[in-house]
């Protein structure tokens, strides 16, 4: 994982241990749900010997994700009135997105 239960916990202020479980499951969708969109894993191409370290933009679009997901914990919000902010997930993830694949990607 590119994120840490330690980085999902300072993100979100938690200083319990109480939801590590659900936290630690969280960063595990969330950098799963940004590869989907991003078209590739990332630790296949980034933070690897011989390989870039990994964009702090996906770090923290993982921990956004995080963050919202943690929050927010059901499928709809009733009585907000909510809206995305700028230089978020969506944001992160057309920078950085492939728009091909090669066979190393697998």
């Amino acid at each position: 994982m590119i994120a840490t239960l330690a980085d999902a916990k300072a993100q979100l202020n938690v200083t319990s241990d109480i939801d590590d479980t659900l936290l630690t499951r969280k960063v595990s969708a969330a950098q799963d749900y940004l590869e989907s969109w991003l078209g590739y894993k990332i630790e296949s191409i980034y933070g690897g010997v011989d390989q870039e370290p990994v964009p702090p933009a996906l770090v923290e679009a993982v921990l956004q994700l995080v963050g919202h997901w943690y929050e927010n914990r059901e499928a709809t919000l009733v009585g907000v009135s909510a809206q995305q902010l700028p230089h978020g997930v969506s944001d992160i993830i057309r920078e950085y997105r492939r728009w091909w694949s090669t066979p190393d990607d697998e």
